[in-house]
């Protein structure tokens, strides 16, 4: 079962389902064997055509790199052995059956194993961190989270050929720009660091070692965190945890600030306030009654921050400061940012979430292409069903509750989907 979050990164950029199927009618045996010959044939030619392909552009890509003063040593070592990778491909093309909701997100990635084997970890690399701290402001229980949900601390840093996987990934024209830059790199990488090419292995997308770092994050932003001359974001944890906290300060972090935290929200809290658009001071938010868990006071700096209902207005709330965003560019979903600083705050000794999480199901992309179709029938417009979670979805949901007389948060909780008669396909989380 493959789930998509729902308002998360993945949601944003659709992928095309390539699917066929083949079927011989049995007439008689004669015409099942022709039937079948021919279809051996135009397999074998199928897959002949695609090596062959896949073997014309590879050799353009040694001729790149060679342009790029790759070695020819290095050029040997990588070109000849190159194999495509079918499941790759696969995995690009494929489409999530489920939208998963925040608490099946939340649950499944801030748990107690990470808290405590995280708080191991800042027992064996406590000098470390304190000295990353002191050099880059980024303090030790963030980057013991970010390493627990890329890799769980290193116990599963992916399993496909890197330098494999980005050549198929290159010599595909969905995204082929973009990805042959990043064989390139990942080339340049193997060269410069004297990189095994079986420890290179990775996500289906080519992100590699501890802290899952693309290839052009690692060529700029990976650094020797151990002193032995060599940046080796798989074998290493101390590069591994000095590289993510160069990257996080390259992206912004501020210190002395953390990424938000839960609150409260006044009873009469207008929803169509939160969201990144609608970004107030902290005094401003204080003003209007939002409050921390515990019931005090928010604060009166004038930090920027916006509010977030990632479950709706029956789930947890939070404020969002701007580290929050920082975490976001490393990766861009709420739901990830949101588990980063709650697993941060409850490695460095917070109780985590206060707020139940309600029981939501996974929808599946059917049940969002018939909220969509009936918001569209109701007048309501959310653009062509898609099965997404966007903007103009949660702006068609608002709009159907402010008329109905529902709290407007614009989330497709169970009360929206009843009201609209969408029979759910599955109604586990």
């Amino acid at each position: 079962m493959r789930l998509v979050s729902l308002f998360s990164a993945s949601a944003s950029s659709k992928a095309e389902v390539f699917k066929s199927r083949l079927s011989v009618p049995v007439f008689s045996r004669a015409f099942s064997a022709i039937s079948l010959a021919v279809l051996f044939s135009s397999f074998s030619a199928s897959y002949v055509s695609a090596n062959d392909d896949f073997a014309s552009c590879t050799s353009a890509l040694e001729q790149k790199a060679q342009q790029q003063g790759v070695s020819q040593q290095t050029i040997d070592a990588i070109f000849p052995s190159l194999v495509h990778q079918d499941n790759v491909i696969k995995y690009d093309r494929s489409q999530p059956e489920f939208v998963q909701t925040f608490p099946g997100y939340f649950s499944k990635r801030v748990t107690e194993w990470r808290t405590n084997k995280g708080k191991e970890m800042y027992a064996k690399h406590k000098t470390l961190l304190q000295k990353l701290n002191d050099k880059y402001g980024v303090p030790p229980h963030y980057l013991l989270a970010f390493w627990g949900l890329e890799t769980n601390f290193g116990n599963y840093k992916g399993k496909m050929p890197v330098l494999d996987s980005l050549a198929t990934l290159a010599c595909d024209k969905r995204r082929s720009s973009y990805f042959t830059q990043e064989f390139l790199v990942a080339v340049k990488l193997f060269e410069r660091e004297k990189l095994n090419r079986e420890e290179m292995v990775g996500s289906w997308a080519g992100a590699m070692g501890h802290t899952q770092f693309m290839p052009s994050a690692y060529t700029h932003y990976a650094i020797d965190g151990d002193g032995d001359g060599q940046i080796n974001l798989w074998a290493s944890e101390e590069d591994a945890l000095s590289s993510a906290a160069n990257f996080l300060s390259n992206l912004g972090w501020e210190a002395g600030f953390r990424w938000g935290r839960e609150v409260q929200l006044p009873n009469d809290f207008n929803y169509q306030l939160s969201g990144y658009k609608n970004r107030q001071s902290l005094s401003e938010w204080n003003d209007i009654g939002i409050k921390r868990t515990d019931g005090s006071e928010l604060g009166n700096a004038d930090t920027s921050a916006y509010v977030i209902v990632p479950a709706g207005h029956q789930g947890p709330a939070f404020i969002a400061y701007k580290n929050f965003r920082v975490i976001m560019r490393w990766n861009n979903s709420e739901f990830y940012a949101i588990s980063v600083g709650v697993l941060a705050d409850k490695i460095s000794g917070a109780s985590g979430i206060q707020a139940p999480l309600p029981d939501l199901p996974a929808y599946s992309r059917k049940d969002i292409i018939a909220l969509q179709g009936k918001l569209n029938t109701l007048g309501f417009d959310v653009g062509k069903p898609d099965g997404i979670i966007g903007p103009a979805t949660r702006e068609g949901i608002r709009n159907y509750q402010l008329a109905n007389k529902m709290i407007a948060d614009g989330f497709p909780g169970l009360d929206v989907m009843n009201a609209l008669d969408i029979s759910l396909e599955k109604r586990s989380s």
